[in-house]
């Protein structure tokens, strides 16, 4: 979907319906943008009427839609209140994630058409004043390109396309409101890039057919160092967990690594930051020997969500300009029970030269990972954040819409976990106390690849992957369950959510990380 912003007097005809944010105030709907912008012949009262709006059930609630005027022809649209939620927010970030909302609620209520317009909240008004122009226009645009996208590759017959434009208006600035909706569309680009990757089949997105996209990608771009390591240089780099893990497919691994160079680096105490980012990038997980069932199977081609994510991260970063280093690691392999495959008792060597006994060759994440994260120890980075779809407990434990976070530093973790709130991704801080470490004692190796039978299955995971960052500040998101979702809605559409994207770039464009991985630096 194509988003452009314009001043309304430029509207060419032809638009199948035009939205007009709404606040919940506390007595009765009002219209949250200036109806000046309004084509001519489509002006709203500046109030709206209490009894239509209660006959309707329509109170501005994030994500309420209702037509207030349907057009007879292709000159006059219909007219659509879109809610945007209370006047005023609890905080910046919840403005934000009702904008986004409010947006996609209005792309999903016109479902396709060659174009519609959207006001644009007044950021003079109550509901936006605290928020800076160009973040209201990034908000709607990231919103609405989320809600439009569909993945039909492999789809065949009838194309029932969707909305094609969508023209944003208000009364700031036409640059600066232009400019923040390029961000916001640039990022969701990323994410749809992220979203196609984990909806992509198995046997078609294999680690090879990974390794290139990302070739393909990037190549073109001066700033970005791309390294791909085949099976025989896995092999020869003693990658012990990818290779353990691999070792029952026909597939060959790979190992992808991206270095970012910004070409307009921050310098902070004569350096510039640096975060390592590490993706699992399991293809199809059938288990293994541990195998899962039929019904556990059908949706593991979601287990590479984490790889994808960190890609379209870095690809999304890399867009906007980010001004910090960036090395992103995403080992890629399938987990399948070939004559091959690892047993439950063999004990593997990692990188690292740490040995891991495998108690359930369904634990396998957690192997790709530790060499994942050794080769981003070695980048010398000041911090790493991994992503995985890890765990089922984290899905027990905070459900399919929230990341559970753990770590080994807690301001590494607050400013993850603030980077989530501000791009509508939420997570949870879970603990990591010491002495759950005896969770993964092994009695043959220095640690086994599973805890303690029906506990802290999240954390005893992450107490593996803490073996092998030392002392470097380091956070896990395991996205285990927002990787993925089963409904359409809000801006999400069924299947891969390129949850973790937004995230990761919250949390790399901001200027107050520079200066916190600075700070971890010096610590």
């Amino acid at each position: 979907m194509n988003i452009e912003v314009v001043g309304s007097h430029v509207l060419a005809s032809g638009l199948v319906a035009v939205g007009v944010p709404v606040w919940a105030d506390q007595d009765g709907p009002v219209p949250a943008a200036s109806t000046d912008a309004l084509p001519a012949g489509l002006a709203l009262p500046a109030g709206l009427d209490a009894a239509w709006c209660q006959s309707h059930a329509f109170t501005g609630k994030v994500g309420q839609t209702v037509v207030v005027r349907t057009g007879g022809s292709t000159d006059e649209p219909d007219v659509v209140l879109v809610g945007a939620g209370p006047p005023q927010p609890s905080t910046a970030d919840t403005a934000l994630e009702s904008l986004r909302r409010a947006s996609a609620a209005f792309v999903r209520s016109v479902g396709r058409g060659e174009a519609a317009l959207l006001l644009l909240p007044d950021t003079a008004g109550p509901g936006a004043s605290s928020l800076p122009a160009a973040s209201v226009a990034a908000a709607i645009a990231e919103g609405a390109s989320l809600a439009g996208y569909r993945y039909t590759e492999f789809r065949t017959g009838e194309d029932t396309p969707g909305l094609t434009t969508l023209y944003l208006t208000g009364t700031g600035d036409t640059a600066t409101l232009a400019s923040g909706a390029a961000r916001g569309a640039r990022l969701a680009e990323s994410v749809g890039l992220a979203r196609d990757l984990v909806n992509e089949p198995p046997s078609s997105l294999t680690p090879g057919r990974f390794a290139d996209v990302f070739e393909a990608r990037f190549a073109a771009d001066p700033r970005l160092t791309l390294t791909v390591w085949d099976g025989d240089r896995i092999e020869e780099e003693h990658l012990g967990g990818l290779l353990g893990v691999a070792r029952g497919s026909t597939q060959p691994p790979r190992l992808v690594r991206v270095d970012y160079a910004p070409d307009d680096p921050v310098e902070i105490d004569g350096r510039v930051p640096h975060v390592a980012l590490v993706g699992k990038g399991i293809t199809f997980d059938s288990g293994g020997l541990s195998l899962k069932t039929a019904a556990g199977m059908e949706t593991m081609k979601t287990d590479m969500g984490g790889a994808a994510a960190v890609l379209g991260a870095v690809d999304a970063a890399a867009a906007l300009g980010a001004r910090i280093r960036i090395t992103a690691i995403t080992p890629l392999t399938e987990n399948m029970p070939g004559g091959s495959a690892i047993k439950p008792g063999d004990v593997l060597t990692t990188r690292s030269g740490k040995t891991i006994e495998v108690l359930n060759t369904d634990a396998e994440g957690r192997l790709v990972l530790s060499d994942g994260l050794t080769l981003a120890v070695e980048s010398v980075p000041d911090a790493v954040i991994d992503l995985a779809t890890l765990t089922g407990a984290a899905v027990v434990a905070l459900g399919k819409e929230i990341a559970g976070l753990l770590g080994n530093d807690e301001t590494l973790l607050a400013a993850v976990h603030e980077a989530g709130s501000r791009a509508g991704e939420p997570n949870w801080i879970l603990p990591m106390p010491d002495d759950y470490r005896s969770h993964i004692d092994s009695d043959v190796a220095d640690m086994r690849n599973v805890g303690r039978p029906g506990q802290a299955g999240s954390i005893a995971a992450a107490m593996l992957l803490r073996e092998f960052v030392g002392d470097v500040p380091w956070a896990h998101l395991d996205i285990a369950g927002p990787a993925r979702t089963d409904e359409a809605g809000r801006y999400l559409a069924k299947g891969g959510t390129g949850f973790g994207v937004r995230t990761l770039v919250a949390l790399i464009m901001s200027d107050a990380f520079a200066d916190t991985l600075a700070g971890l630096h010096r610590a």
